[in-house]
């Protein structure tokens, strides 16, 4: 959600934030601009739109056009903006960078006590342009300078609510980018000769792998040869320089049309780096981060917290959870579980998962599980991110960078974890004995193999896609763990495709839904488990009875009646337990198709963005 970028060094800057914004255009967006020192002024060059327009948007648009009719600004300082509204429709003047003469700024995040700030600076004879929360910060930066930036920026961060992550330029100070960031992730990159910010590593890996991570309330002074740090009260800082594990190829299409489809075949690779370095003597093994059998069997009950695709790998680790370890598991998505007033005591473990470490609803509901005074674990993928650093426990997942906004490889690796902590803790609680445990674990290790297989079936795929996808809305349903993969496969295909697509427990078509069932809609039914497999024929039955287009979505080994289907996808065949390891990929491969064949912006679906830092 929106992209803050920043360069100062002794090259033309205008080329490079633009670039870097392109890197960060994945986050979602409506809106971009850069603001550059030109001679003795700030320069800022904004527009609505793409960056470059796409296909279907008005050719005369964008940051790019407007680059071109109005000419690059010249300077070798500089700091960019790709703007997701919030306060504001997109539009010009609502745009980033936003600023007066003497100081600009970028903004991602939500000041929460903008109208306040706003009624205060009227009254002091300030005018107002924009409709956005971000210039109140930006006028209110004007108030406070006197000649000291540092000063009047820990002026601005004592006053201001909410959350943000901050990238400032004042004329007074030529080439010097100050940075500050609260809630918001924001870096500052160390090159030769050279320093960047930016709201993800992404956006500077063409340049540099070396970064520090700047901590909330936090300031940062960026010259060309020097970065210096500051706390609120503007006490220096000492900062260690981390480095990137991962390289610009790694964030590049690599020949593939689009991210998601480069992220789905390197699901397999992904699942080994995860699985692999938490395996010791065949057993998992989670001492890295300190979650003994000890601790373990001291938990009442599980507590597992996420939005969109992270809370759909929770639904599978309850399942599997319970079933073996006899533990009761709660799964909350996260803007719910904050305000429900939890029943978390001290003697619970609460999982946190996400990508991006920044979700705003999941970091507040680990903030509150960690008042309440329960063990909290982190599953993250990014290094350093905010849920990482503020929970009791972490462990990263090592999807890589994952660029396209429809979430597929971390998906994969984050149920690929819960299993290992579900083989881990069914041991502790003596769900499973040491042979079980080594046994699915074992399984678990080699089912990268198996998820090969299933990318390579593209053709299955594409036939499926071609039948779905004039669909004005179709329904997926499944049982158990089918169930919660259908829940997935749902949300995959509306996110990219924008067919109207809902998942429903199997058992329920008969309590209201199977009424919506017309002439040719497409039910995308999921039955890989033999032990519910005869409850799913009766249902796939009376979807089929009432006119849909079943596409069955099954495993090897499976019998079923052929009449009641009308197009089928096999899967290698593993345990029924394992099964939602391979049977991720077809749903995403189907939704990926649908979605090409429809035309839609795959990588860069409307109204999303990628990593959500705002409620």
């Amino acid at each position: 959600m929106c992209g803050i970028v920043g360069f100062v060094g002794r090259e033309e800057c205008a080329d490079i934030l633009v670039n870097a914004l392109r890197r960060l255009e994945y986050r979602g967006y409506d809106s971009a601009g850069i603001a550059v020192f030109e001679g003795d002024r700030i320069r800022t060059v904004k527009a609505k739109g793409k960056i470059k327009p796409e296909k279907g948007d008005d050719e005369h648009s964008g940051l790019l056009y407007r680059l071109e009719t109005e000419g690059k600004p010249h300077g070798t300082c500089g700091i960019g903006h790709t703007r997701w509204a919030t306060h504001g429709e997109p539009s010009d003047v609502n745009s980033h960078p936003i600023g007066n003469e003497r100081v600009s700024i970028v903004h991602n995040g939500i000041i929460e006590n903008y109208r306040e700030i706003k009624k205060f600076l009227i009254s002091k004879g300030y005018g107002f342009e924009s409709e956005t929360d971000t210039e109140t910060v930006a006028k209110l930066l004007d108030y406070y300078y006197e000649g000291d930036p540092l000063t009047a920026i820990a002026k601005v961060l004592g006053k201001i609510e909410g959350a943000y992550a901050l990238g400032i330029i004042f004329r007074d100070h030529k080439n010097v980018i100050y940075a500050a960031r609260k809630e918001c992730p924001l870096i500052v990159g160390k090159g030769e000769h050279a320093n960047y910010i930016a709201s993800d590593v992404t956006a500077i890996l063409e340049h540099t792998r070396e970064y520090y991570l700047l901590e909330h309330s936090e300031i940062a002074e960026i010259t060309a040869d020097k970065i210096s740090f500051y706390d609120i009260n503007l006490n220096p800082v000492e900062k260690e320089l981390q480095t990137a594990t991962w390289d610009i190829e790694a964030a590049e299409k690599g020949g593939y049309e689009h991210f998601m489809l480069k992220e789905i075949h390197e699901q397999p690779e992904a699942v080994k780096r995860t699985v692999s370095p938490r395996i010791k003597d065949s057993m998992p093994d989670f001492e890295e981060c300190g979650l003994t059998d000890e601790k373990i069997n001291g938990y009442d009950r599980i507590y597992i917290v996420g939005c969109g695709s992270a809370m759909h790998a929770g639904m599978v680790a309850k399942y599997v959870i319970e079933d073996m370890a006899r533990v009761p598991v709660t799964v909350d998505i996260a803007s719910e579980f904050r305000y429900r007033r939890p029943l978390v005591t001290d003697k619970d473990l609460v999982i946190i998962i996400s990508q991006s470490g920044e979700t705003a609803d999941t970091l507040a509901a680990l903030r509150l599980s960690n008042n309440i005074g329960a063990d909290t674990l982190a599953i993250v993928n990014v290094v350093g991110s905010t849920i990482a650093r503020d929970a009791k426990m972490v462990m990263y997942t090592n999807a890589g960078p994952e660029i396209s906004v429809c979430s597929t490889k971390a998906y994969a690796v984050q149920i690929a974890f819960m299993y290992l902590l579900a083989f881990r803790i069914a041991y502790a609680k003596q769900g499973i004995t040491e042979e079980k445990c080594r046994e699915l674990t074992s399984e678990l290790l080699g089912i990268s193999d198996r998820i090969s297989e299933c990318i390579e079936e593209k053709a299955q795929y594409q036939y499926v896609a071609s039948k779905i996808m004039n669909a004005d809305s179709l329904l997926y349903i499944g049982r158990g763990l089918d169930y919660a993969m259908s829940m997935e496969g749902s949300l995959k295909l509306k996110e990219i495709s924008y067919i109207h697509s809902e998942s429903y427990a199997a058992g329920e078509l008969k309590h209201g839904t199977i009424s919506l069932i017309t002439e040719d809609m497409p039910v995308i039914a999921v039955a890989t488990q033999q032990e519910l497999f005869e409850k799913m024929q009766s249902n796939i039955k009376e979807v089929k009875a009432r006119g849909a287009k079943v596409v069955l979505v099954t495993r090897k080994g499976i019998v079923y009646d052929e009449d009641s289907v009308d197009y089928k996808v096999v899967l290698p065949a593993v345990s029924d337990v394992l099964m939602p390891m391979v049977t991720i990929v077809p749903l995403q491969m189907i939704a990926y198709y649908t979605a090409v064949q429809r035309g839609t912006n795959v990588d860069k679906p409307r109204n999303l963005a990628k990593s959500v830092t705002t409620e």
